[in-house]
């Protein structure tokens, strides 16, 4: 397995951010929903997006795929549907999406026809019992290997009443908002108990807006009502910048050095735009000139992170506050547990080979600072974000770093190495045998 070599540098300079992968992916969705042509510029081509963009073109889509003329080393996806969605591939390859398999599952079921979902890695095994229980009920038939993938589904979904839990992934519940209004009648979606992520159901609901796409709920978010036989209307959108991605140099301009980051919009719906709030909790200095955010180190002091509606985050708020002297923690992340990888145990593991000290609980972390990291080498996960928050690290380590599994960015963010280094990283890709 190739490492990486990274060797310690104090980091700063200015980037501009890559295109949101959450709005990217709900886009290029509603997209495939739209009768005619839309485009989706400002978009980067992550293996993410790759398998979205493939279950598209299993559904009846035609891509294409151009340079934009207006984002430099960016794509501008041009899409073509007639709006009514058919199975044209009956195996769609999900990679390693969790948000792909999750959204294309409702949106393949306004056909009859049959479709088998496949994965990698971990998204084999990732959780999709909410459908398991909720579509049977409403038309789908609904198989699977033992819990796992492949999933097998057929049948048109129906409209009616839907009731989920708000503590489950915001991706069954963006899933349904956005296949419900395709159905011949209307529907409701219920949401009991604490709705989790919702600004990633805000997300979507502006998404099917930009195209004409209307969905009344409550002040709560905890009842939708979904009008049926809506119909789409093809776009041409830019994809705004990804606040969880800039998250990595927010916290890179707390420790290391100012980074200046363009791309980025400032009243974005992303909930990760909350990384603003806890840098400067943090003691970072932030500031906004000419629609760039410049972060910047201060006297960093302990923090308490709730992240349930910003899971992303913790990754890389975890490698700032292990350099913020006293205790912080960061709770309400037990579902960290269901991504690439184990999220928790990955920070905890991961920084406390580079001299952190990181406890483990079952839904939180407790760091205790220390003035700087060590050198060591580490495990990316094959997780992107912790990969990313282990090259964040090694800008206040002792020692070099080197990471296992340093390609695993590839999965949301392609350029991140390029971008790195242009912030002043030195790294050399190192080679077993």
């Amino acid at each position: 397995m190739p490492s990486l070599r990274i060797e310690p540098e104090k980091l700063a300079g200015r980037i501009f951010i890559q295109p949101s992968k959450s709005m990217a992916h709900r886009l290029i969705i509603c997209a495939l929903l739209a009768q005619g042509t839309s485009q989706i510029d400002n978009v980067v081509l992550s293996d993410d997006l790759k398998a979205t963009l493939g279950a598209c073109e299993a559904l009846g889509a035609r891509i294409r795929i151009e340079d934009s003329s207006a984002f430099i080393n960016r794509k501008r996806v041009i899409i073509t549907s007639s709006g009514e969605t058919r199975v044209v591939h009956p195996v769609i390859d999900c990679i390693e999406s969790g948000t792909t398999a999750r959204f294309i599952m409702p949106i393949s079921r306004l056909c009859e026809d049959p479709v088998t979902l496949t994965g990698r890695g971990r998204l084999v095994t990732r959780p999709f019992e909410i459908y398991k229980s909720l579509l049977p009920e409403k038309g789908v038939r609904y198989a699977d290997e033992n819990g796992k993938m492949p999933i097998r589904l057929s049948g048109r979904l129906q409209p009616g009443e839907y009731d989920l839990r708000g503590d489950i992934s915001s991706q069954f519940i963006s899933g349904l908002l956005i296949a419900l209004p395709f159905l011949e009648g209307d529907s409701l979606l219920r949401i009991s108990g604490s709705l989790e992520s919702r600004p990633y159901v805000e997300m979507t609901l502006d998404a099917l807006k930009q195209f004409d796409i209307a969905i009344e709920h409550s002040d709560d978010f905890k009842v939708f009502k979904i009008r049926g036989n809506q119909r789409a209307r093809a776009r041409s959108l830019a994809v705004e910048g990804d606040w969880s991605q800039a998250a990595f140099f927010c916290i890179l301009g707390a420790v290391s050095g100012e980074i200046a980051i363009d791309g980025l919009k400032e009243s974005s719906l992303q909930g990760d735009r909350v990384i603003q709030d806890i840098v400067r909790d943090m003691g970072a200095k932030t500031v906004w000139e000419q629609n760039t955010l410049k972060v910047s180190p201060g006297s960093l002091r302990s923090i308490q992170v709730d992240v349930s509606q910003c899971p992303d985050l913790v990754p890389a708020v975890a490698v700032g506050a292990a350099l913020c002297p006293g205790r912080s923690a960061i709770t309400n992340a037990q579902r960290l547990r269901l991504k690439e990888s184990d999220r928790l145990r990955a920070v905890c593991t991961e920084l406390n080979k580079l001299g952190a000290h990181v406890i483990e609980d079952e839904d939180s972390l407790v760091i205790h600072g220390v003035e700087h990291f060590k050198g060591a080498i580490v495990d990316g996960w094959n997780d992107h974000r912790i990969v990313m928050a282990l090259a964040i690290a090694s800008s206040c380590c002792e020692g070099t770093v080197e990471i296992n599994g340093f390609e695993a960015v590839s999965k949301s963010y392609p350029e991140f190495w390029h971008d790195f280094k242009l912030l002043g990283g030195r790294f050399n890709e190192q080679h077993m045998g």
